[in-house]
């Protein structure tokens, strides 16, 4: 057994089935026929159409579950980056820094070196998205100061950022780029009693707004609706990072089984919605402990490319969905996971390629 609680491998592999999760419903979605997701807004109508789809199942079935769960591989994502900096910021380093203008000096630097690194990343899709999207039907009116505010990540805080950002998926930049500076100017090196304060106002802020409400969804494009998987995962980092859990096989598929009864009866009740996420987290982590060696081993080289399936995958989406709107739905589905894959693999040659602005 491991003598830590998530390895390496681990969290690359979780990071293989939280970008299968966000691709897929990100295809799955666009198909009108599909049970919509409850991601920004809490809408009861939403989880009484899953249960119908659920109880009265047809071939269907599996698009209706993509689309309405695998948005919830972006919460894995944040857990695993409060996970990742916590290893590598604070565990790594002996003490913090003592004058106040060199904690500035060195904050202001974090903050940079992480907007570069995502901008790196963001680039290169979103200018082969703007090409495609100008050669396929039903092209963005794009607007420069979107444009520019997409580039410098601020974009989420306008108003109605579901229908001004374009390509849709590309709103996760804003929020990681939100979450480091939070991490780093509130959290970095403070008592848990500060990293639970801030789930606490995240959760109180959304609580108090209405389920279907325009305030929810810009609070939920922001760092607030992404905060309690993120100090989730700083929090595990800091105080159960070194422990192992050595469970049997029966016990982590028994866990999944529950985890997915209860995620689901969650997802009926606003404030229990908030919550999901952690136990995605958890149901996560035991379906990856269940899968057979060689698929988990797929699944570490799908999270090595999945920054790179991250910002491919819309450009793939628009040009080969008419192939399922057409009635080929799962033939349109294959070939875009396919064609997600080996594009990403080749978008990672050109990525890895850009030099990293040191830290």
């Amino acid at each position: 057994m491991n003598s830590q609680l998530l390895t390496w491998k681990e969290c690359t592999a979780l990071r293989g089935i939280a970008i299968l999760g966000i691709v897929l419903h990100n295809y799955c979605h666009w198909l009108h026929f599909a049970v919509k997701e409850n991601e920004y807004l809490f809408r009861i109508t939403n989880a009484e159409a899953l249960w119908q789809a659920v109880v009265h199942p047809d071939i269907m079935l599996p698009i209706h579950l993509l689309s309405y769960f695998g948005h919830y591989g972006v919460p894995v994502f944040l857990f695993l980056s409060g996970y990742g900096l916590v290893l590598k910021y604070e565990k790594a380093l002996s003490q913090p820094t003592s004058s106040t203008a060199s904690y500035w000096h060195s904050a202001i630097l974090f903050v940079r070196y992480h907007y570069l690194k995502l901008l790196k990343i963001m680039l290169p899709g979103f200018v082969a998205f703007i090409i495609v999207d100008r050669l396929t039907p039903g092209s963005w009116h794009f607007e420069a100061g979107y444009v520019l505010s997409q580039l410098f990540m601020v974009i989420n805080f306008f108003p109605h950022p579901n229908t001004i950002i374009w390509p849709g998926p590309y709103w996760f930049f804003g929020l990681m780029l939100q979450l480091y500076i939070v991490y780093r100017f509130i959290i970095f090196r403070r008592s848990w009693a500060v990293v639970i304060a801030v789930v606490m106002i995240c959760w109180l802020l959304q609580v108090i707004c209405s389920p279907e409400g325009a305030v929810l969804n810009r609070l939920r494009y922001n760092c607030i609706g992404g905060m309690i998987p993120f100090c989730a995962g700083v929090l595990v980092a800091r105080y159960l990072q070194k422990y192992s859990f050595p469970l049997t096989v029966p016990i982590y598929s028994i866990a999944f089984v529950v985890l997915s009864v209860i995620i689901t009866l969650m997802s009926f009740s606003f404030q229990s919605w908030l919550w999901i996420p952690l136990l995605v987290v958890a149901a996560s982590v035991c379906l990856l402990r269940l899968l057979p060696p060689f698929v988990a081993g797929w699944l570490v080289w799908i999270g090595s490319i999945s920054a790179s399936m991250f910002i491919v995958h819309p450009m793939l989406r628009k040009i080969l969905i008419p192939i399922s709107h057409k009635g080929d739905v799962y033939c349109g589905l294959l070939l875009y996971v396919l064609t997600t894959i080996c594009v990403a693999w080749f978008f990672k040659i050109i990525i890895d390629k850009i030099p990293n602005r040191k830290q």
